[in-house]
């Protein structure tokens, strides 16, 4: 694998801005991914996603600020590539070539390919190489680009909603690469908007709104910024308020009878966990808020107390 500079991100864009006509596709975006994360990139289509992904592949240029992989600016898409393989949304394949061919013409162009690794894709994905690309699905010419991509040796894989057209078990597999692919320090940015595949592999994600992001942060960090549902269950009944009312982070306290209640909780557990060892619990469940819901609520009107979009942010 090319040794890449460990001192500078794999992806760093700052004060971006896309504007078409009077469209803002993309407006003073900031953010700086380290080598070796996989990272998360969120939001429905429109958003802007697939604008910032061609601005750092050097297809776009830029209405303000810059983008760099690994310190050479995007624009200099001659070295900028030497970095990088991608994975567009949707596949476009030679059609009088085989995939096999394919997957040899795309070899060429990237900074090394590991043809072991390759040829066990090939099964994994369970495609057919010796088929004409004019004879592959959608989900077959997906295969075809994620195999070429994962077998490289580039140190920063951008990946474009890769998934569309592949059925649950490719889906698997697909996660199965990219946890292979930070195994061997390989940094992962993942453009989706299918939450629960970005929760299963990413260590970060960013959310983008409306061309602006809105939050860059850990998974668990985002699931704090949401209140948990707490569902107690008492063996007896409790004396009204039960030592509740009042304690850190507990809101919209609840008895549905006198053997059960339920409360939402912001901030750490512990001071509640205290005044419920008071009481003769017998069931306890707590629910934490899946990304989706978080992702939902971002798309509300909570935005405004989110980091600033331009502020660029670093692990």
């Amino acid at each position: 694998m090319p040794t890449s500079p460990t001192a500078v991100p794999a992806l760093r864009a700052a004060h971006l801005s896309k504007r078409f006509s009077r469209t803002v596709a993309v407006d003073d975006l900031s953010l700086a991914v380290p080598p070796g994360e996989v990272f998360g990139f969120l939001g429905p289509n429109g958003a802007g996603k697939s604008t910032t992904i061609r601005m750092a592949l050097g297809l776009l240029r830029p209405s303000g600020g810059h983008v760099e992989v690994f310190g050479v600016p995007a624009h200099d898409v001659g070295r900028a590539h030497r970095h990088l393989a991608y994975v567009p949304a949707d596949v476009a394949l030679w059609p009088a070539l085989t995939g096999r061919e394919c997957l040899d013409l795309l070899d060429g162009v990237g900074p090394g390919t590991d043809l072991d690794y390759r040829a066990e894709l090939v099964e994994r994905f369970a495609l057919d190489p010796d088929r004409r690309a004019r004879t592959y699905s959608t989900g077959n010419r997906q295969k075809v680009a994620l195999i070429a991509a994962f077998a490289t040796r580039a140190p920063l894989l951008v990946l474009d909603e890769p998934t569309s057209g592949l059925d649950p078990l490719m889906e698997r597999e697909f996660r199965r690469c990219v946890a292979e692919a930070a195994g061997r320090g390989q940094t992962v940015f993942l453009s989706s908007h299918q939450l629960a595949e970005v929760e299963a592999v990413c260590a970060r994600v960013g959310i983008l709104r409306e061309g602006r992001l809105v939050e860059v942060a850990g998974l668990p960090e985002l699931r704090r910024l949401r209140r948990s549902e707490i569902s107690v269950t008492l063996a007896r009944p409790a004396a009204a308020g039960a030592g509740l009312t009042g304690v850190d982070g507990v809101a919209d306290l609840r008895w549905s009878s006198p053997l059960e209640l339920t409360m939402t909780l912001a901030g750490p557990p512990a001071p509640v966990l205290r005044a419920l060892a008071d009481l003769d619990v017998v069931a306890l469940d707590v629910r934490e808020p899946s990304l989706e819901e978080l992702f939902l609520d971002f798309y509300g009107d909570t935005a405004g107390g989110h980091r600033s979009a331009g502020e660029e942010v670093r692990a």
